[in-house]
């Protein structure tokens, strides 16, 4: 799968979690500032990261997750 593949499936799972079209997603959007999630949200995000990718993110992974672009290089480093 190659990164834009990757991006462009984590922006359909922003868009379907945040209520934001995936054409108006950056990888330079914050998750918390821009996207507005809260701790909750956030936490349902990964899973359904997890579960687009069929990947683990451990909670310390997914702390360190902090922009769009940072999500699409963690999934681009454990997939390939």
């Amino acid at each position: 799968m190659t990164r834009e593949e990757i991006f462009n499936k984590v922006a359909e799972v922003i868009a379907n979690h945040f209520e934001v079209a995936a054409d108006q997603v950056k990888e330079s959007m914050s998750i918390k500032d821009d996207l507005n999630a809260d701790s909750i949200s956030v936490m349902e995000f990964v899973l359904e990261l997890e579960e687009a990718f069929g990947t683990e993110i451990s909670d310390e992974d997914a702390e360190k997750i902090q922009t769009v672009g940072a999500a699409v290089d963690y999934i681009d480093s454990h997939l390939n």
